[in-house]
């Protein structure tokens, strides 16, 4: 299944990269069809105490794919939380994988200073491209370009 495919009922998805969704919150039968489109890696970057409607982490792991739980909470963001999501999404640079948060405000951060960074993408169009994918914080905005000025 492809991924422009996997993306159609998933809340806020977005496909910024062509191995890189961003979305909301999916639903167990979205991670299923994820898995077979051949996403291998979830990074959820939601605060742990956040409700979530099931398990994720142990659905996504019987589904085969890896599962990373890195919050990203308004208020403590900082260059090591960058660091720990940068790193995640260069590991699988290429390989589909999904970012996502509950409504895809907090993915736009590290996808403002991935677009920098490694994809070379100038602040305008990678702050744009944020926003498309559902940023509408500027605390998390600001971060996301800090962090890539300060870093590149």
């Amino acid at each position: 299944m492809p991924l422009l495919t996997t993306l159609a009922n998933i809340p806020r998805a977005s496909l910024p990269l062509p191995w890189l969704i961003t979305a909301g919150q999916p639903s167990a039968e979205q991670f299923r069809d994820a898995q077979t489109a051949g996403v291998s890696l979830i990074i959820d970057i939601r605060d742990p105490m956040e409700p979530r409607p099931f398990d994720e982490a142990a659905l996504v792991g019987s589904l085969g794919m890896r599962y990373l739980n890195v919050p990203v909470v308004a208020g403590a963001l900082s260059d090591d939380l960058m660091d720990q999501l940068l790193a995640a999404l260069r590991s699988n640079n290429g390989k589909p994988t999904m970012l996502h948060c509950a409504s895809a405000n907090r993915v736009g951060g590290p996808l403002i200073a991935y677009l920098m960074l490694d994809d070379g993408m100038a602040e305008q169009d990678a702050v744009q491209a944020a926003m498309r994918a559902g940023l509408r914080s500027a605390e998390i905005m600001a971060w996301g370009v800090a962090y890539a000025k300060e870093h590149g």
